[in-house]
């Protein structure tokens, strides 16, 4: 059994690749549901969370772009694969009895509701749930970005970003046989080496704000809760060591 929380409130940073289990695009119904269960028990240890899912399991707005797609049009049809993510997180949540609002940076009334700092920081003090839907709104912006943005606002404690690897590795270690791991690195460690954890302007927002990183794997049962007790391996990426 993990510790106690180190968090009060966290932001959890998800792929959307991470939801498609064995698939090769789309949803699988059993991994959404597996990360809900994970993401109720630490809402249950009285941790405020909030959610930035990407889209990659629909359509990515790079790819969409390199393909000869305008690349707004590309990024704008990326935004829209991030709220159906969304609301299938959300309906997961809810049906293990979670309280959640999705919240789109792009206004779309009829499915959701319009990002509200203050609304979302309420909703968070309630005991909800929240999920960040259609990025920053703006094209050429990753989510990883979005997700830096929305933390900083939440004035989360943490960003907490699961990826299909326990940690940050000097290169993909399902690749590489001798990656290297880290267990921790400073902000201009991961800048320098080019380490492609998050994009530059997200790794850039975290550290002008002095938001720490943890990078863990979210496909190990119980990591989150490891994680957020500071058990577990993870990556910890932060201004000082």
């Amino acid at each position: 059994m993990p510790d106690a929380p180190k968090f009060r409130r966290v932001l959890l940073k998800l792929s959307g690749e991470g939801l498609m289990g064995g698939q090769d695009y789309g949803l699988d119904g059993a991994t959404v549901t597996r990360i809900a269960e994970e993401i109720g028990f630490v809402v249950g240890q009285g941790i405020q969370v909030c959610l930035v899912i990407g889209g990659g399991n629909i359509f990515r707005g790079v790819s969409g772009a390199a393909a000869g797609m305008e690349r707004t049009s590309a990024d704008y049809m990326g935004m829209l694969a991030t709220v159906i993510n969304a609301l299938a997180m959300q309906n997961a949540l809810e049906r293990i009895g979670l309280s959640t609002r999705v919240q789109s940076a792009i206004t779309m009334p009829m499915v959701c509701e319009p990002y509200i700092r203050r609304r979302a920081i309420r909703h968070m003090e309630k005991g909800r749930i929240v999920i960040f839907a259609a990025g920053t709104g703006n094209p050429f912006f990753t989510t990883d970005t979005a997700a830096a943005l929305r933390a900083v606002e939440m004035n989360c404690d943490v960003l907490i970003k699961a990826t299909q690897v326990d940690g940050v590795y000097s290169a993909d270690p399902r690749r590489v046989k001798d990656a290297v791991r880290y267990d921790s690195l400073t902000f201009m460690d991961v800048l320098a080496n080019d380490l492609q954890v998050m994009d530059a302007t997200a790794i850039a927002l975290c550290r002008e704000n002095d938001l720490p990183i943890l990078v863990f794997n979210l496909q190990e049962e119980g990591a989150l809760a490891k994680v957020v007790a500071g058990q577990g391996r993870f990556t910890i990426i932060q201004e000082g060591n």
